[in-house]
């Protein structure tokens, strides 16, 4: 054997042994989140800025997609003391971003047609999730106008029976709001 064949052929299996480290990380990322799956409700109290306690009802979809990735579906209704009731959805879609246990937010798409973030110096949010043991966190970060942020984050922790949600919004270092609760699988 030569010199020059040893090295085609060390550099053939040190990229099948990458291919097949990409397959694991992949089918392991994709049961991690294949975990959370399911539909959950719950509800709970929101402290306004001036004390006032407002329900709110809570519900997120968490679903597996066939890009090796997940979308997350969640609602909030908010019941005012008059009875008014504002309700608001979200969808979004992650896909692996090439670094483990992170995902990218796949909000629109390119002039290519591949799922791209959007632009927070657009004034558009900056969304990605991580998986840490049993949580899942979605974050979302808003850049404003006069270069300060608002960071929301949604911790979504397993548990029997359910998650315990922990949503938190962060305005230039302040936490402004935070909410937890538990919210009930109910498929």
């Amino acid at each position: 054997m030569t010199q020059r064949w040893r090295l085609a052929h060390k550099r053939v299996w040190e990229r099948v042994a990458i291919a097949l480290a990409m397959v694991v990380w992949v089918n392991v990322a994709h049961a991690d989140f294949e975990r959370f799956a399911g539909s959950y409700e719950g509800a709970a109290e929101v402290t306004a800025a001036d004390g006032t306690k407002i329900p709110r009802d809570m519900s997120v979809e968490i679903k597996a997609t066939k890009d090796n990735g997940f979308v997350v579906n969640w609602t909030s209704v908010t019941t005012r003391t008059d009875g008014r009731r504002k309700e608001k959805s979200y969808s979004v879609e992650f896909v692996p971003s090439g670094r483990p246990a992170v995902f990218a937010a796949a909000q629109q798409r390119n002039v290519f047609g591949h799922q791209v973030q959007l632009d927070p110096m657009k004034g558009e949010p900056y969304v990605w999730a991580r998986l840490i043991g049993d949580t899942m966190t979605v974050y979302s970060l808003f850049v404003a106008e006069d270069g300060g942020y608002s960071l929301q984050q949604y911790d979504r922790t397993l548990a029997d029976g359910g998650l315990q949600l922990r949503f938190q919004t962060v305005q230039d270092g302040i936490i402004a709001r935070a909410v937890e609760t538990f919210l009930t699988k109910v498929d």
